[in-house]
C-alpha cells in the first residue's frame, strides 16, 4: 500500500485502470514470451541438424584433402589454397521477430569456379574443394541461425524479467489497492446510510 494515499473513487478508478493495463500488460508479455520461446526452440532444432551435416562434411573434406596431400604434395596443396581469394560474396540483412532483429544471410550462391589449373591437380582436390564449399555454404545458415537463438534467448530473458514484475509486484500490488479503496468506500457508503437513517427517524 501507498503511505498517505486518499481512499477517494478518482484513485480508485485510477487504481484499477492501473491493474487493467497491468494485466493486459502481462498477457501480451507472455503470448510474446511464447511465441519467441517457439521460435528459438525451432532455430535449435535447425542447428543441430545443420551441425551435423557440417559435421559429416568436413569429415569428408579432410579425407579428401589428406589425399590430395599425399598424392600431390602438401605444399603445392598448400599453394592453391593460397590462391583462392577471401569470401566477399555474402551480406548481412535483418528481419524481425516479435521485435527482435534477427540475421538473415544472402550470398550468390555460384557455380564452383576452381583457382587452379586441372593439369596440376587430381579427383582428390576436386573433392575436397567442393566438400569445403558445401561447408561454406552450411556455415553461412549455421552462423545465421546460431545468432539468431543469441538473440530470442536475450529477449526471452528480458521478457520474463518484465512479465515477472507484472505479475509478482505491479499486478498484486495495485489488486491491494483496489480492495483497501473499495473496502473503506464501502464502510463510508454503510456510515453514511446508517447517518441519514438516523436523521430521517429523528425528522419523523
Amino acid at each position: 500500500m501507498q503511505e498517505n494515499m486518499a481512499y477517494t473513487k478518482t484513485n480508485l478508478i485510477a487504481a484499477k485502470a492501473t491493474l487493467e493495463l497491468s494485466v493486459n500488460g502481462f498477457e501480451l508479455l507472455d503470448k510474446k514470451r511464447n511465441v519467441l520461446i517457439t521460435s528459438m526452440m525451432s532455430f535449435i532444432d535447425k542447428a543441430e541438424e545443420v551441425q551435423n551435416k557440417v559435421s559429416v562434411i568436413f569429415g569428408e573434406a579432410y579425407e579428401a584433402l589428406q589425399a590430395a596431400n599425399i598424392t600431390m604434395g602438401i605444399s603445392n596443396v598448400e599453394q592453391i589454397a593460397q590462391s583462392i581469394p577471401e569470401v566477399t560474396d555474402f551480406t548481412i540483412l535483418d528481419k524481425s521477430i516479435m521485435g527482435v532483429e534477427i540475421p538473415e544471410i544472402k550470398h550468390n550462391g555460384e557455380e564452383l569456379e576452381h583457382y587452379y589449373s586441372f593439369y596440376n591437380s587430381n579427383t582428390s582436390l576436386d573433392v575436397a574443394f567442393k566438400k569445403f564449399q558445401e561447408v561454406k555454404e552450411l556455415l553461412y545458415e549455421l552462423s545465421e541461425i546460431e545468432d539468431s537463438v543469441y538473440k530470442l534467448a536475450m529477449e526471452v530473458k528480458r521478457t520474463q524479467r518484465r512479465a515477472n514484475a507484472l505479475q509478482n509486484i505491479q499486478i498484486p500490488k495495485f489488486k491491494e489497492i483496489v480492495r483497501a479503496i473499495s473496502e473503506v468506500l464501502e464502510e463510508r457508503e454503510r456510515e453514511e446510510f446508517f447517518r441519514l437513517k438516523v436523521i430521517k427517524k429523528k425528522h419523523e
